[in-house]
């Protein structure tokens, strides 16, 4: 049997159905009795479901080992959720508000403890800049997708400096740039002519993807957990966006060395 056969869409749909309705049920009977606490059904949901996508991850470095941990990641795809959440326990992402209203999804990213944003509401950023503030101050870690938008795969978008805003005041705080990128499928690969079933663009609907993406077989994906700084180093915010850009597309050009 192929990889390919293995993980077909329908294969992929009925592992992650299976996935979410063992450890949701567990994370909705346990959170009531831990108010607060961090549990590892989350962690371990996500890597139930990268294993259903058909989806194997490999780590280059570890994230950082401490509380009060901004993890900035490049974004190419919706399956970037499980992979990174697979890799990073116990960290929450911080996501654009109509992800909240994605049904299943949503209720996923709410047990998540995911921290919405509305980025279309400027006149909220100060309001929603200090909420996410104040969950790294009581220790939680989080990851920011500091590009505010999927890539199309074949290079990393620039950083917006705005979105790291979030860092401003809070103390003992450490930023750690992570690269993302899948690299292989059924053990070739990447190239410009699959990357479009990989990365997760423009106006796509959501399904028609996911069923795309796990009818490819065994996918790769690759991260790279950089050197952590303090934001107190960098000099300002928009030094800071920078360092992080420019070591997560140094990353991702030397991973996705086939694209050209």
């Amino acid at each position: 049997m192929t990889p390919h056969q293995r993980f077909g869409p329908a294969k992929g749909i009925a592992g992650a159905l299976t996935t979410a309705s063992i450890l949701v049920p567990a994370e909705l009977v346990l959170r009531p009795l831990a108010p607060g606490r961090k549990t590892p059904l989350p962690w371990l949901f996500h890597r139930a479901l990268s294993r259903a996508l058909g989806i194997r991850i490999v780590a280059h470095g570890r994230p950082a080992r401490r509380e009060r941990v901004l993890y900035a990641a490049n974004h190419v795809s919706w399956a970037d959720i499980p992979v990174l959440g697979a890799r990073i326990p116990g960290a929450a992402f911080i996501a654009k508000s109509e992800v909240g209203g994605w049904g299943v999804v949503g209720k996923l990213a709410d047990l998540g403890r995911t921290v919405y944003v509305e980025r279309q509401r400027r006149l909220a950023a100060p309001a929603q800049r200090d909420s996410i503030a104040a969950r790294l101050g009581r220790g939680d870690s989080l990851i920011l997708f500091p590009e505010g938008t999927n890539s199309d795969g074949v290079s990393v978008l620039p950083f917006k400096s705005s979105l790291f805003a979030v860092a401003d005041g809070v103390s003992d705080l450490l930023i750690q740039p992570v690269t993302l990128a899948y690299t292989r499928v059924n053990g070739l690969p990447v190239t410009r002519r699959n990357l479009p079933d990989l990365a997760w663009v423009g106006d796509t609907e959501l399904m028609p993807h996911a069923r795309a993406l796990m009818a490819l077989g065994t996918i790769r994906a690759e991260i790279i957990f950089h050197e952590a700084v303090s934001p107190a180093d960098m000099g300002g915010r928009k030094a800071l966006a920078r360092h992080c850009e420019t070591v997560v597309a140094d990353g991702y050009r030397r991973l996705m060395r086939a694209l050209g």
